[in-house]
C-alpha cells in the first residue's frame, strides 16, 4: 500500500469509528497518565467505569499524592496487575516533590516516573500534548502488520516504528494515534489475528490458578484489615504459589511484614 493512501484510509476509517472516551474528551496530562497505566494489558470497556471513579476520589497528581497505596489498592480492586497502582502512587508522588505538581512534557522527564517506559512516555506526548512522538502497542501492530507485512511471518517493532515516522500526522498527533488505535480494535474486531507476527508479541498468561491470582487475593484479604502472620499463613500458606507471591508482594513494596504481622504498604 502507498504511504499517502494509507495516511488517507487512516483518516476516513478514523473518523468512522471514533469512540468517545474521558480521556478523549479531556486530554489533560494526569487523566493521560492515568489512562495509559489502567490500560496496559486490561481493555477500555473494564478500564471506563474505573477510571470515572478513580478521577473522582483521586482528581488531580496532588490528591493521589497524598493518599495511602492501601486506599490506591482499594479503589484499583478489578483492573489487576496492582503493581500498576503501585506505580501510579509513586508517579504522582514524584510529580509532586520533583516537578513542581506538574507532569513533564519531554521524554526523558516522563520517563523518571515510575511504570513509564518508552511506549508509555509515547503515548503521553502524543495524547496529552499533541507531540509527535513514535511509539507502538498492540493496536498499531495490528494495522501496521495488516496494511504493510501481511504476508511476512516475523515483524519487528523497528520495521513498524520506520513505517510510523513515515506515516504520523505531525500537525495532529493525537488524532492520529486515536485514529490508529480505533482502527485496530476495528480490525480484531473483524478478525484480523496477526499480532503472532510481531516479534514482539508476548501472550498474556492465563490468571486462573498463577501466582498473580494468589497475589490478588492476599490484597483483597489484607484491605480488610492488618493480618497477623499465623492467621495469613494458615489461609495462604498451603497453596503451593503462597512463597513466590508472597515474595513478589514484599518484593514489589506493595506489603510489609514483621515478626508477627503482615499488612499493605502505607
Amino acid at each position: 500500500m502507498e504511504l499517502a493512501d494509507f495516511q488517507h484510509l487512516l483518516r476516513q476509517r478514523g473518523d468512522e469509528l471514533y469512540r468517545d472516551m474521558p480521556w478523549r474528551r479531556d486530554t489533560r496530562a494526569y487523566y493521560v497518565l492515568v489512562s495509559e497505566l489502567m490500560l496496559q494489558q486490561t481493555q477500555v470497556t473494564r478500564v471506563e467505569p474505573k477510571f470515572q471513579e478513580f478521577v473522582a476520589r483521586f482528581p488531580d497528581e496532588s490528591a493521589l499524592a497524598s493518599a495511602s497505596l492501601a486506599e490506591v489498592l482499594a479503589l484499583w480492586q478489578g483492573l489487576g496487575y496492582n503493581r500498576r497502582a503501585k506505580f501510579l502512587h509513586a508517579a504522582a508522588s514524584m510529580v509532586m516533590r520533583k516537578f513542581d505538581g506538574i507532569i513533564p512534557d519531554s521524554e526523558s522527564e516522563l520517563r523518571r516516573l515510575p511504570g513509564v517506559g518508552v511506549n508509555t512516555a509515547g503515548a503521553i506526548l502524543a495524547y496529552a500534548f499533541n507531540q509527535p512522538a513514535l511509539f507502538i502497542e498492540t493496536n498499531i501492530r495490528t494495522v501496521y502488520i495488516h496494511h504493510f507485512f501481511n504476508d511476512a511471518d516475523s515483524v519487528s517493532d523497528r520495521q513498524i516504528h520506520e513505517l510510523l515516522s513515515e506515516t504520523i500526522d505531525r500537525s495532529d498527533p493525537r488524532r492520529f494515534y486515536q485514529n490508529l488505535m480505533d482502527y485496530g480494535t476495528w480490525l480484531k474486531g473483524q478478525g484480523i489475528r496477526n499480532i503472532a507476527k510481531s516479534q514482539h508479541y508476548k501472550k498474556q498468561s492465563s490468571l486462573r490458578g498463577s501466582v498473580r491470582e494468589l497475589r490478588g487475593e492476599m490484597i483483597r484479604a489484607l484491605l480488610a484489615d492488618t493480618s497477623s502472620m499465623v492467621e495469613f499463613e494458615k489461609t495462604f500458606g498451603p497453596d503451593s504459589r503462597y512463597r513466590a507471591a508472597l515474595d513478589g508482594l514484599l518484593h514489589d513494596g506493595l506489603v510489609e511484614r514483621d515478626e508477627s504481622r503482615i499488612w499493605l504498604t502505607r
